[in-house]
């Protein structure tokens, strides 16, 4: 085991509007940038960015696990099982210590040989603001759009996706979208049929999770595809990964590092679902381009075509330059430079 320096830096993010999902409108998200630092001077980038009341860690115990991390020479020692967000943090920090220019993968992804498909994202608001950013995607090119749904009156939602079908059919637009757990359990088919009108891919979490027994009857009889994302959290031991997947049976689960203890933790789930003809595609959860960076490299060495949920800097005003970028529907990496914030270089002196 080597012997390591940790430092935590604080680096709100500042969005750009009032990000809203069913559960609450995010004005600045905390994160903080971590830093690893071996005895020969290598520098390792990780973020830990949790999105309070969505992941497991308690703001004052993640805060006290931090102390105690930063204080031991040997951080891979403690035990981080669960505190995911933090353990994704290090273990793509250690990671970043032996790559050059922050590549911590080699794949045509990582060389900026190709890019990857992914989805865009539509994040709740009043309709006429929904319909803006739809605009926005299809005019950029993209062929699968991700709508939040679920607090706005239904009927209004159904609207809008009624006028986007006018326009582009299924073979030409993907549509997923993802309730955060906002639907009643009692009303859920009855919802579900009604969306499936305007042929729907997938839908994320259409209950609150826990209850499994029931998520299981929703998957049998949805009219849509299900994928679970809420119920993956706080699901470490892999019998009990094992017995919820068979227990649901779901068509799709999503992979969030930050939500899942990291990197490693999801090859863990990918071997799961495969081996249970469970379909899959990781999501970023709101990071800045130093976790983006690392989930894209990593998934980009992955065989799959599904388009993944990997958002940019766009949502951010301070988000840090790097050298990812959109083209089209895809995600790049381009000849610009790392710029790491004076800020934050100030806090490691």
């Amino acid at each position: 085991m080597k012997r390591l320096k940790i430092s935590l830096l604080h680096y709100p993010l500042h969005f750009k509007f009032e990000a809203k999902t069913s559960r609450n409108a995010l004005k600045v998200k905390d994160s903080w940038i971590v830093v690893c630092e071996s005895n020969s001077g290598n520098i390792g980038y990780g973020e830990c960015a949790p999105i309070w009341g969505l992941s497991p860690e308690n703001r004052e115990e993640l805060k006290l696990k931090m102390i105690e991390l930063s204080a031991s020479s040997y951080p891979e020692a403690i035990d981080l099982k669960h505190y995911p967000t933090l353990k994704f943090g290090l273990e793509t920090a250690v990671k970043d210590l032996s790559a050059d220019n922050h590549i911590l993968f080699d794949s045509e992804f990582s060389s900026g040989k190709v890019g990857i498909p992914i989805n865009g994202l539509i994040w709740m608001g009043d309709i006429s603001f929904m319909r803006t950013q739809i605009s926005k995607k299809l005019n950029s090119g993209f062929s699968c759009l991700k709508l939040k749904v679920g607090a706005q009156n239904l009927e209004d939602e159904l609207a809008v996706l009624e006028n986007i079908r006018k326009e582009y059919t299924p073979e030409q637009l993907e549509i997923r979208l993802d309730a955060n757990g906002a639907f009643n359990p009692k009303d859920v088919i009855g919802i579900l049929r009604r969306y499936a009108d305007f042929a729907i891919h997938s839908i994320e979490q259409p209950i609150q999770s826990g209850s499994w027994s029931k998520m299981g009857e929703i998957c049998a009889a949805s009219p849509i595809s299900i994928a679970l994302d809420e119920e993956l959290i706080g699901i470490y031991e892999p019998a009990r990964r094992k017995e919820m997947i068979e227990a649901i049976n779901p068509q799709y689960i999503i992979l969030k590092p930050s939500l899942l203890g990291g990197l490693a933790a999801c090859d863990e789930w990918i071997k799961l679902a495969e081996s249970n003809n469970v379909g899959w595609w990781a999501t970023s959860m709101l990071e800045s381009n130093i976790g983006l960076n690392a989930i894209a490299q990593w998934v980009s060495t992955k065989r799959t075509k599904m388009k993944q949920g990997l958002g940019t800097g766009q949502l951010y005003s301070n988000n840090i330059i790097s050298p990812l970028e959109i083209r089209g529907e895809e995600l790049w990496m381009c000849d610009q430079n790392w710029d790491i914030p004076a800020s934050l270089e100030q806090q490691l002196k």
